[in-house]
């Protein structure tokens, strides 16, 4: 199964003397540049009938250009009937909140059984969308809501509107540590000189933007609100690591369990249990890649994080009561 790309129009006066790729990128902006260039070199694309090849060529206003391509399906990715909780669906877009233990893409390891394996199930047509409409990914342990493109023209803009930080995602944790305020780190992150499968705050690294504030203290934990202003592979966790407070239960960032001193049972069971990292997408904020509408989602913690925050708070009240 394919799409059929079919388009023409005349080069504007406004694009005299641009390349050709810069000037269908301003003619079909729905496209992605590269997929666009993809098609020049193909043979796809036309200039007053003539198949041009060269990205180069200059325009001078008043040729006709034609777009004859087709975008072929991802046919290695299979359907699979997995649930998915989605937030809200419209025929361009639909955010789901993932569930912890949930891989977002294929990948080694995970060949499928993932969210873009029930995407296909749930809406086939995805199937000639890159990625399956998927524009950011979420850490497999990691909960919360993530926006899924249901056209190539909605996933354009949602990836342009990413690049340009014109999307806002806002993060709940539990870090370990007593932090007294909010902040900013600031900081590069790339994949770590040993270890290729983690990630590390690092020089030459790609730059790196997290906010935080805090929401409640306990006596050695702080559940945090986290805004990202880039959005790095397991950005939260790196850089929280890196201002030594790591998140809890993180299996590659967190290190040991870090109960305070007379921790009650409950607590001391819950850290050495919490087998996921305590982050969770609580909020996504965008403009719609069609209508332009400014759309927000929010998502309630799941079970496993409220019984984590109830349980640090009891302890801090209870040894606040003792030590009255």
């Amino acid at each position: 199964m394919a799409e059929i790309i079919q388009h023409k129009d005349i080069v504007p006066q406004s694009c005299l003397g641009k390349r050709l790729d810069q000037t269908i990128a301003q003619m079909f902006p729905d496209y992605s540049r590269s997929r666009l260039k993809e098609w020049i070199l193909s043979g796809c694309v036309t200039v007053n009938g003539e198949v041009l090849t060269r990205a180069r060529e200059k325009m001078y206003g008043g040729e006709v250009i034609t777009i004859d391509a087709q975008v072929e399906a991802e046919q290695r990715f299979e359907a699979q009937d997995i649930a998915l909780n989605i937030v809200y669906e419209d025929d361009d877009i639909l955010v789901i909140n993932k569930p912890a233990g949930l891989v977002v893409h294929p990948g080694a390891g995970n060949p499928d059984g993932t969210v873009l394996n029930a995407l296909l199930h749930h809406c086939p047509e995805l199937d000639v969308v890159p990625r399956a409409g998927i524009v950011h990914r979420l850490d497999k342990d990691t909960t919360g809501l993530m926006v899924v493109a249901k056209t190539i023209a909605a996933q354009t803009n949602l990836v342009e509107a990413l690049q340009l930080r014109e999307i806002t995602r806002e993060y709940e944790a539990v870090a370990n540590g007593l932090m007294t305020a909010g902040g900013l780190v600031d900081e590069p992150i790339g994949r770590h000189a040993t270890k290729r499968t983690h990630m590390a705050v690092t020089f030459s690294g790609r730059p790196s933007v997290t906010h935080y504030r805090v929401l409640e203290k306990y006596r050695l934990h702080t559940r945090l609100r986290l805004r990202l202003e880039t959005g790095r592979t397991h950005q939260i966790r790196v850089h929280m690591a890196h201002i030594t407070h790591p998140l809890v239960g993180d299996p590659v960032y967190g290190g040991r369990p870090r109960p305070p001193k007379n921790a009650t049972p409950e607590l001391l069971d819950k850290l050495r249990g919490f087998k996921r990292q305590a982050l969770h997408a609580a909020m996504l904020s965008l403009y719609h890649p069609i209508t332009g509408e400014l759309m927000t989602w929010h998502a309630d913690l799941p079970e496993d994080f409220v019984e984590l925050v109830e349980i640090l708070q009891q302890d801090t009240l209870l040894n606040a009561k003792e030590e009255y």
